[in-house]
C-alpha cells in the first residue's frame, strides 16, 4: 500500500517536497513519459506492466539497458515490442524527453546528471523492506538469514550510493519455510511490478510525501562471492546450511572438502522430526554416514544437528546420488575417515 504522509515530518521535508511540486504542476497526470532502466528477469515484469499501460497513463515509454549480453531479456522484449531502446551508458540529453526514470535491477550506479535530468527524478524497485538488506543480493540474504518476511520497496534514486533514498511505498511478502530463491525471486518481481504501477499511476502525487529511511535499522546484502558457498560444519547448524542452500539454489552450490577433493552439495534437506541422529556426542561436525533406509548421506553439523544430502558432485566426477557416493567412496573407508571438512582448513573454517 502507498505510504501516507506523516504530518510531524512535513517541515523537515518541506524544501524537498516544494522542489517536486514545482515540476509536477507542469506534468499532466495522464501523459507521463517514462524512461525504464533494467537488465534481467527481475526487471522484466515491471517493464511489461508499464508497457501494458502505455498510451493510457503512460504516453511514452522507452528503455535503457546493457548491450553486453545478447540474452538480455529486457533488450529482447524492447526490440520485440518496438520500444525505443538506449544503450547504457547514456547522457543527460537522452533523458530530457522524459518525466520520470524507473530503475529495476539495473546494476549500475547512475550519475547525478542523469538523475537530475528527470523533472520527477528517478525511482527504484528494490527487493526488500528497506532499510533492511540494502545492496545487490537482498533475496539471497533474506533466505540465508532465516527471515520470516521480506518484500519490495519503491524508493527514490540518490547519487553515489545504492538503496539509501526516501521510500514511496512498501509491500510485505511472507517467506515460506521451504521456499527456494527462484520462487521467491519470481514472487517479488511480480509484487514489485504491481507496486510500481500503483506508484506510477498516482504520479505526481505519490512522489510528494516519501518517508526517510532509518539508518540505524540498515542491514546490507553485498554482491555474492565464492566464499559464501563454503560450509563451516563446526559453526553452522543444519538450519543454517539448509537456509544457505535454498538461498543460493540455481546460482551457486554449497561446497566443502572430502579427503583431498572439493565437493559440491546439490541437494540437501533437513531431516523429518521422526528421523533421529545416529551420531555419537564425540563425533566431530562434518562426520558422514550413509543411511540406507533414507537413501541419503547424513552429515553432523553444529549444536548436535544434522542434514541429509541426496545429491552431490565430487571434483573431477559427474553429479551422483548418495547411493553412488557411498559405493564409490565411503565403503572403502574406516568410520573415522568418513568426514567432510571446510574448504579453508581440515579443522575449522
Amino acid at each position: 500500500m502507498i505510504l501516507s504522509s506523516i504530518s510531524s515530518n512535513f517541515y523537515k521535508y518541506k524544501r524537498k517536497l516544494t522542489f517536486i511540486r514545482t515540476f509536477s504542476t507542469k506534468i499532466n497526470k495522464n501523459d507521463l513519459k517514462v524512461l525504464f532502466f533494467g537488465t534481467d528477469n527481475f526487471s522484466l515484469p515491471s517493464l511489461k506492466v508499464l508497457h501494458k499501460h502505455n498510451n493510457s497513463k503512460i504516453e511514452n515509454l522507452a528503455v535503457v539497458t546493457s548491450f553486453k549480453s545478447p540474452a538480455n531479456c529486457v533488450r529482447q522484449y524492447a526490440e520485440q515490442q518496438k520500444l525505443r531502446l538506449y544503450k547504457w551508458p547514456i547522457v543527460a540529453e537522452d533523458c530530457h524527453a522524459y518525466d520520470l526514470g524507473v530503475v529495476v535491477s539495473f546494476g549500475h550506479m547512475i550519475p547525478s546528471q542523469i538523475i537530475e535530468a528527470f523533472p520527477l527524478g528517478m525511482i527504484n524497485v528494490h527487493a526488500s523492506l528497506l532499510p533492511r538488506w540494502r545492496g545487490a543480493a537482498p533475496i539471497i540474504y533474506a533466505i540465508m538469514n532465516g527471515d520470516k518476511e521480506t518484500g519490495v520497496s519503491i524508493m527514490r534514486i540518490e547519487p553515489k550510493r545504492f538503496d539509501i533514498g526516501d521510500i514511496f511505498a512498501k509491500k510485505s511478502v511472507t517467506i515460506k519455510p521451504d521456499v527456494y530463491m527462484p520462487e521467491l525471486h519470481k514472487e517479488l518481481a511480480e509484487e514489485g511490478a504491481n507496486l510500481l504501477l500503483e506508484v506510477v499511476k498516482g504520479c505526481p502525487q505519490t512522489l510528494e510525501n516519501p518517508l526517510k529511511q532509518n539508518e540505524q535499522e540498515a542491514t546490507y546484502a553485498p554482491k555474492i562471492t565464492p566464499a559464501i558457498t563454503e560450509i563451516d560444519w563446526p559453526n553452522m547448524t543444519a538450519q543454517d546450511i539448509y537456509n544457505r542452500h535454498r538461498a543460493l539454489y540455481t546460482f551457486k552450490a554449497l561446497t566443502c572438502r572430502f579427503q583431498t577433493k572439493s565437493i559440491e552439495i546439490l541437494e540437501v534437506k533437513l531431516p523429518p522430526a521422526t528421523v533421529k541422529s545416529t551420531f555419537s556426542i564425540s563425533s566431530p561436525p562434518g562426520s558422514v554416514e550413509y543411511r540406507r533406509e533414507r537413501k541419503c548421506l547424513q552429515v553432523k553439523c553444529a549444536k548436535e544437528t544434522f542434514v541429509e544430502i541426496f545429491r552431490l558432485r565430487v571434483e573431477g566426477k559427474k553429479a551422483m546420488n548418495a547411493i553412488d557416493f557411498n559405493n564409490g567412496f565411503l565403503k572403502k573407508l574406516s568410520k573415522s575417515e568418513m568426514e567432510f571438512y571446510c574448504n579453508k582448513t581440515a579443522v575449522s573454517c
